[in-house]
């Protein structure tokens, strides 16, 4: 996965995790859904990454 993508990846999720954080003082179920959909972000990173490893093969680190 490029660096750009996966720092997209990792700021989208701080910025959905920090969202839920927030929420939890407001609405319960707002922040449970904010939390779902922070991991399924999350989820879907390993996803594209696994992926792009399928295609291209493993990336040199």
């Amino acid at each position: 996965m490029s660096k750009g993508l996966s720092l997209w990846f990792a700021c989208s999720s701080i910025l959905l995790l920090a969202a839920a954080a927030i929420a939890m003082s407001y609405n319960g179920w707002i922040a449970v859904l904010l939390g779902v959909i922070a991991i399924g972000n999350i989820g879907w990173g390993f996803v594209i990454k696994a992926k792009k490893n399928r295609i291209n093969g493993p990336e040199p680190e």
